[in-house]
């Protein structure tokens, strides 16, 4: 059925869904009144909360901030109170509490996975020098995770053919990888230009380099966008979702804006095509408008991300444009 809703009086009333798109008159007041579709006027009375929503947490805000640090969906202040490659403040449950309404609104359960939120430790740091630096690091990951896989204790990279600047920037990120633990030893022979690099075993290092780091660089990437413009946003990061017939999958990013802008991110560093059809059919699940869920591929071209886009009902992003496209849905 769709619905008649007057303006002028807020009459309400269904109507056969043939009337859409209608203008009648109120049977109450006579006014020229709308008849809609039940679903997109819903759509927009949901959208205009959030709008509402928002502005009323703002003056909440200023009226007494330091109540609102302490509660829900906070807007983070300040850049000197919190650094963000050290902080816990994300795992507090009431930062992602909307999300948890959002998904529950739909039936959905969500399963929160804490260690992914903390960045107290080291990976937020080294996924963030990798990605600002992958044309320069790529080879350098790659000779990583082909060691790995073939289960080799050490890697030595060959610099001759690269700039002093490239030199520079791989021989910085080799040096932290061992500040940080990420590899047990690290020596670069300058006369040589060689870096011998000793691996550790450990399989959430293993599964750092396979491809964790990525969801790390797009989290840690967009959480500084929101913080350093002072949006009002909640974010989780490699969590877990359940449908009402027990489906469960994985979510590697997912950002709620202004308390109403889901933003959907699946992260892929190697092979992507295999996934289309079950992030198309994830997107229609979650009723999340296209350009709302990322399918985000690493290395893919400008070109590529148009021409995908186009073919398919997700929407392709790369390592470099993925954070326009995002502020692009919230200036809308």
């Amino acid at each position: 059925m769709a619905i008649l809703r007057c303006n002028n009086c807020s009459y309400l009333r269904e109507v056969p869904n043939e009337h859409v798109g209608k203008t009648v008159k109120c049977p109450v007041c006579e006014q020229a009144s709308a008849i809609h579709d039940t679903v997109v006027f819903v759509k927009k009375l949901i959208d205009k909360y959030g709008v509402l929503l928002g502005k009323y947490r703002e003056l909440e805000q200023a009226g007494n901030p330091v109540a609102e640090v302490a509660r829900s969906d906070i807007r983070l202040l300040k850049g000197e109170e919190i650094d963000l490659h050290n902080t816990a403040v994300m795992t507090n449950s009431m930062q992602y509490k909307p999300i948890i309404s959002w998904f529950e609104r739909k039936n959905i359960q969500v399963e929160v996975n804490h260690n992914a939120l903390d960045t107290q430790g080291f990976y937020d740091e080294v996924a963030v020098e990798l990605g600002d630096n992958f044309p320069a690091l790529q080879d350098v990951l790659d000779k990583i995770r082909k060691a790995q896989r073939n289960n080799y204790a050490s890697v030595v990279l060959n610099l001759n053919d690269y700039s002093q600047k490239e030199i520079k920037t791989i021989t910085s990120f080799c040096k932290n990888l061992y500040e940080f633990s990420f590899v047990a030893k690290y020596f670069y022979n300058k006369n040589e230009k060689r870096v011998h690099l000793t691996l550790q075993s450990m399989s959430a290092i293993v599964g750092f380099f396979n491809g964790e780091w990525l969801e790390w660089y797009v989290f840690m990437k967009l959480l500084k966008h929101f913080f350093e413009s002072k949006g009002l946003f909640s974010c989780l990061r490699s969590f877990n979702i359940q449908f009402a017939n027990e489906d469960k999958y994985e979510v590697d990013v997912f950002f709620l804006i202004n308390g109403r802008i889901p933003v959907f991110i699946e992260c892929k560093s190697g092979e992507f095509r295999s996934f289309i059809e079950k992030y198309s059919k994830m997107r229609r699940r979650l009723d999340i408008e296209k350009e709302n869920f990322l399918l985000l591929v690493l290395g893919v071209s400008d070109e590529q991300v148009l021409g995908l886009t186009k073919m398919y009902d997700i929407t392709f992003v790369n390592e470099s444009g993925f954070i326009k496209h995002i502020v692009g849905l919230v200036t809308q």
